[in-house]
């Protein structure tokens, strides 16, 4: 958000899509258009927005971010001057106390339960994650190939069908007892289960912060928003996920292929994956910096310091 204002001294327009690759202040490696949130490249819809938002950035007293400290120190470090806003960050902030299941979910956890530990990869999109018939097809027989148990919160656009009815001709019989289907699930119970290994993700901010918190390394899969971008910090910029494709966009007619899809399950659940190894390391800094003694718990205290200084 703070390249925008500078940008638009050199050029007035929103982004294109065919633009070369972007020297944006907080990243260390150029980031492509195709990583670019989709409003980005619409005038009306979004990038005239993005642009008067940036510009009242420097008008804080402050700006509270939910990272922590060890994440991202480069853009901390690039943006931490007499220039800018002081900078909070106070994460990660997750709700604990989500923990929890209703009696409908009451099968889904029993399943977990029965799974080997670290055994499962799982399949969840947020809310408004949901696929068409042909990328259904192309996500079940990548998850038949790979050979791994999997957990699928599987949503379709289409209200006139159910989610059963796209999949693959004997899919289900072919995968009983190492698979299940639901419609929905709660996702951070189900990070927290042992059993699971991995977990392919539309990439909102808060479900990464949940993966780091316990342990679950992610496969990207961004539909919409600013999920591009958080997928290309992930796997390019921190090294900390595995890619399917950083432009996938759910307004589009692209399809993830088979191949694809196997192979990004392969190496999530690859026990001796570095980016597994890096994501349990994460892990362990995630919590401690919540604790006492912890950047982010500094950063809460200096917080209030200041808010109290200010009055």
């Amino acid at each position: 958000m703070w390249y925008l204002p500078t940008r638009q001294t050199l050029k007035s327009s929103e982004f294109e899509r065919s633009d070369p690759e972007h020297l944006i202040p907080g990243f260390v490696n150029p980031v492509p258009s195709r990583a670019l949130p989709s409003a980005a490249f619409c005038k009306d819809g979004g990038y005239t927005t993005y642009v008067k938002v940036a510009e009242r950035f420097k008008d804080a007293k402050g700006i509270i971010i939910n990272i922590f400290e060890e994440l991202e120190p480069y853009a901390l470090n690039y943006f931490s001057n007499d220039q800018n806003p002081p900078l909070y960050p106070i994460g990660p902030l997750i709700e604990l106390n989500g923990l929890s299941y209703s009696d409908s979910d009451d099968k889904v956890m029993k399943w977990l339960d029965d799974q080997p530990q670290a055994s499962v990869v799982f399949l969840c999109f947020g809310s408004m994650g949901s696929f068409k018939a042909p990328q259904v097809k192309e996500i079940a027989q990548g998850l038949e190939q790979s050979g791994f148990r999997f957990l699928w919160s599987l949503r379709v656009q289409s209200t006139q069908n159910d989610a059963s009815e796209m999949l693959p001709e004997g899919f289900l019989e072919t995968v009983q007892g190492r698979g299940m289907i639901c419609g929905w699930a709660p996702q951070l119970t189900v990070l927290a289960y042992k059993a699971l290994g991995g977990f392919i993700s539309h990439c909102c901010w808060n479900s990464i912060l949940e993966s780091f918190w316990f342990g679950v390394s992610i496969v990207t899969w961004p539909l919409y928003a600013e999920q591009q971008l958080n997928a290309f910090k992930m796997v390019k910029e921190l090294g900390l996920a595995v890619e399917t494709r950083l432009n996938y966009r759910k307004d589009s007619d692209e399809v993830v292929m088979i191949d694809e899809i196997e192979k990004a399950v392969g190496m999530v659940m690859d026990g001796g994956n570095e980016v597994r190894k890096k994501v349990k390391e994460m892990s362990e800094i995630a919590r401690k910096s919540v604790m006492e003694g912890g950047s982010s718990f500094n950063s809460i205290g200096k917080l209030i310091e200041d808010m109290i200084g200010n009055n």
